[in-house]
Parts: structure tokens; sequence; C-alpha cells
């Protein structure tokens, strides 16, 4: 969560991609690290593939603290059989989470296939020692291992199974004590992983690949708008130049890939309007999105545009929660708030596809910035990275889509995410549902406010930069207590149950 000099070497679609919900941390990321680990485990030597017995998936951090919740068991499971999260469908996840189905397998060419299940994740400590808060250890075992069944001892699963909520983390680090002998089984093989944000995995002894040079580098806001000034380039027209250089895709390739986003978008707002019934979990939280958007047909016309604007923002956020098919916006548990402004673009503001488009690269850029400079993380920087940069990456979205220079582009961001900074990420039950979904809508309406008041003020008047605001959200994000960082160990998470 500090700024770095090195250039942005992201593609759109490290930041705009699309899996299942509920969570990019728990669920995407887990699902691209148990895939990855399928690659590799298949590829190892044939006496290590056919001496396996046994696979085990040690979650820790806010995996453990809140994984029940988001999904993170079975995704990684979902990854383990070799589904990367863009092909996920909900059944598998399904399948994955529930101990009486029909066994899945991580496959070993060389060696006998590995049944996977529930029983093969251990929750550990929520504090520990490694680089990330949310770390998962992958390791494949020898015959010996007997996968464990959910107990008592596990830290989550026996107090949720009580009623209780889990202890809050302890004031200092604790080393994990989970021993890989004790616990049976001798590791064959092993890899830990990072769940960084926004669906982006790293792992231990990860080297950095030689990255493609874009022909126009920057790594703030402050570069950018000097690298269109030198250039004479649009925004859209200059990532489109770094887009090309970095991926080698055409520029129709990309623009193909943008438009299947903006599809995938506006079908989770769909398909969230259209369903009724309750939400995964034990909260019971029924489903709001198709009665705001059936009620808003009776309001007066500034209430019902608000109220179809709330019920788009509702409806992405419950397809999310429900484990449905969405896009990073910058993360899943944001994943409401672009597709929201997008659709009110379209239908309440008649923009066009094109401006859509060029509106959609200026949120990616938004969205670059942030994770390069401070964070994206719910677990690293609270929700003011999740919602807030959600929030700034919408206003910079509908500012660029209406043909605003680059300056009020940059001051639509800043205003939406000043107005989130601080925001705590507090899921009650630990799952992606309260506050989550209605902060969707609230974090929508904002970016449109920011944007309002972005493209009607004078722009030099504006005196807080985006770059200056993202170095309060890393500054506050370090400062934040971890039970306000998504382990569900603090805020609302609980004064829900006990006031």
């Amino acid at each position: 969560m500090r700024h770095s000099n090195d250039p942005i070497t992201l593609s759109l679609f490290d930041l705009l991609k699309a899996g299942p919900g509920p969570s990019s941390s728990h669920t995407i990321g887990p699902m691209a690290a148990g895939a990855d680990f399928a690659r590799r485990a298949a590829a190892l030597a044939p006496e290590i593939q056919a001496a396996a017995g046994g696979l085990r998936v040690r979650l820790l951090g806010s995996l453990s603290a809140t994984g029940k919740g988001h999904g993170t068991g079975p995704a990684v499971v979902g990854g383990l059989t070799g589904c990367p999260p863009d092909a996920c469908a909900p059944s598998l996840l399904r399948r994955a989470a529930d101990p009486h189905a029909a066994s899945l397998f991580l496959t070993l060419p060389k060696g006998r296939n590995i049944p996977l299940g529930p029983r093969n994740i251990e929750y550990g400590p929520i504090r520990h020692k490694h680089p990330f808060n949310n770390t998962l250890i992958i390791e494949l075992l020898d015959a010996s291992y007997p996968p464990q069944r959910d107990g008592p001892d596990s830290p989550v699963c026996g107090a949720e199974r009580e009623g209780r909520r889990p202890p809050p983390p302890p004031d200092g680090p604790v080393q994990s004590s989970v021993d890989a002998a004790a616990a049976g089984g001798n590791v064959l093989f092993s890899v830990e992983y990072y769940s960084t944000g926004g669906g982006f995995i790293r792992w231990k002894g990860m080297k950095r690949e030689k990255q493609r040079k874009p022909p126009h580098p920057y790594a703030d806001m402050k570069e950018f708008k000097a690298r269109c000034a030198e250039s004479g380039l649009g925004l859209d027209e200059l990532l489109m130049e770094n887009e090309t250089a970095l991926t080698g895709k055409s520029p129709a390739d990309i623009v193909a890939e943008l438009d299947n986003m903006l599809g995938i978008m506006r079908d989770t707002v769909l398909r969230g309007c259209a369903a009724a019934g309750t939400l995964p979990g034990s909260i019971g939280l029924r489903r709001k999105a198709a009665v705001l958007h059936e009620r808003a047909r009776s309001l007066a016309p500034f209430d019902r545009a608000l109220c179809l604007f709330n019920a788009y923002a509702y409806a992405a956020a419950e397809e999310n929660a429900a484990g449905g098919l969405i896009v990073t916006a910058p993360t899943c548990g944001a994943s409401g708030v672009v597709p929201a402004v997008l659709l009110f673009m379209e239908e309440q503001l008649g923009l066009d596809l094109k401006a859509r488009r060029r509106g959609l690269a200026a949120a990616a850029l938004i969205g670059f910035i942030a994770k390069h400079n401070a964070g994206i993380a719910g677990a690293e920087v609270g929700c003011q990275g999740e919602i807030g940069v959600a929030s700034a990456m919408a206003a910079a979205m509908l500012a660029h889509a209406r043909g605003f220079s680059v300056q009020v582009v940059e001051n639509a961001a800043e205003i939406a995410l000043e107005h989130h900074l601080g925001l705590t990420c507090d899921p009650v039950g630990g799952y992606v549902q309260i506050p989550c979904i209605e902060r969707n809508a609230v974090g929508a309406i904002t970016a449109y406010n920011a944007a309002l008041i972005a493209c009607n003020e004078n722009p030099v008047s504006h005196k807080v930069s985006y770059d200056e605001v993202l170095r309060a959200m890393a500054e506050i994000g370090r400062d934040m207590n971890a039970k306000y960082k998504e382990t569900a160990g603090g805020g609302l998470a609980v004064c829900l149950v006990e006031c």
C-alpha cells in the first residue's frame, strides 16, 4: 500500500475479469490459485504423482475468518478440478460445497486422481506472519494423509455451528501453529498463494515476468495526464495504445473484449432484476432488486429514475452474493457499482455503446492507479478500497463517456473516493450481503453525484487530486484495525448481532 515508481503494466482485462461471486479476494483469487496448483501438480515428476494420496488446503487471515460466508473452500476445490474462474458454472461450486455430492478430483496423469471436497479445507489462524493477509497454502500429500472433517477444533466452523461469532483477532501477529506432520501426511509438493484483491494472485518465490513496455508509461494520475499532454492522445486512445503494446492484441480484439465485459455486466443486472427469493447463507436475506425495479414504475419521474438506479446496483450485487457470474470492477464485493451506472447511462441518459465503451476504459484507468498505489482489497485497506474505488471508477466512466476532459475525469474520481475514506469492511456473518449490497447502491449514486459536480464546477478550482486522496486511503488502510478489514470481527458484523 505505497506508491510505486514502476509504470503500470496491467491489462484492462486483468482488472475487469469475469468470474463467480461473492468475493474477488475470497472466491475468484482462491479459485485461480486452485487452478494454478492443478496445472503444476499435473506436471510433477511421475514418481511424485504416483506417491500422492491426499491434498490439504490451509486458509489463513481473512480467508479463514470469513471464508465460509465467502465460499472460499468450494472456490479452491473448484479450481483444483482445473476450472478457471471465468469458466465456472454455479453448479460446480455447489457440488464443491456439498460433502455428500459425488466427488470432484484433482487429476494427476501419472498417478491416481485425488478426491476433493469440503474435508480438504482447513481454517487456520486469522493473524499470521505471511506477507499478505489473504494467504492459502495448498499441499499435495502422500497416502498417510487422512482428510479432516469440520469439527469443534476449527477456529471458524465450530463457532459458527454453536451460533457464536469467531473470536476477534489478537492484538499482535501470531504465527500459524498448523504443522503438516502433526496434522497427518507428508508433504510432497506445496505452494503458498496470496490473494491480493480483485482476483489477482501471487505466490511465494514468484518471479516477475519480463513485461512488455507500454509506449506511454505512467505510475499515477499526474504522470498519466503528462503522457496525454505529450502525445496529444485522448484518455481512451492512450490506454488503447498501451493495451495493444502490453498484450499484443489488435484494437479490434480489445474492443470485442470490452464489449463482452459490457454485455456480461448488463446481463448480470437484468438477471438480478428478474430474480426473487432468499440469498444463500444463514442470514436469510431476501432479494430486493426485483421489488425496487417493479415499484419504480409507480413513482414520480425523478424518484422513478433514482429507484431504478438503486435496483440496478442491488441486482448486480445480489447476483454476486448468490455466486452468479459477475465482472470484477474492481472487485466482486463492489461489482454492482459500475454495472448500475452503465445501465443508467444506457437506459436513462441514452449514451450509446461507443460512449459506454470509452467510459469503461476510463473506469479501468482509475482502478489501475488505485491498485498500483494504495490497494483494492478489503482485507488490506477496508471497504474504501472496494466500494470507494468502484464509485471513483464509475464517476470517471460517466464523465469520460459524456466527453469531458481528463482533468474533469480525475476530479470526478477524486470526489467519489474522498467521500468513502475510512469505510470499513465488516460483513455480517462473513457474507457479502450486509452491508455490502446496500453499499453498492449508495456507491453508485455517489458516483453519479460526483460526476455531476465535477462536470459542472470550474475544473481549475478543484483542490484535491486523485493521487492525494489515494495516499490518504493507503495511510488509513495501514492504520485500520484488522477487525475492520474483512474478518467480521468488528463493526456492523458484531453490532448487528449484539445490539
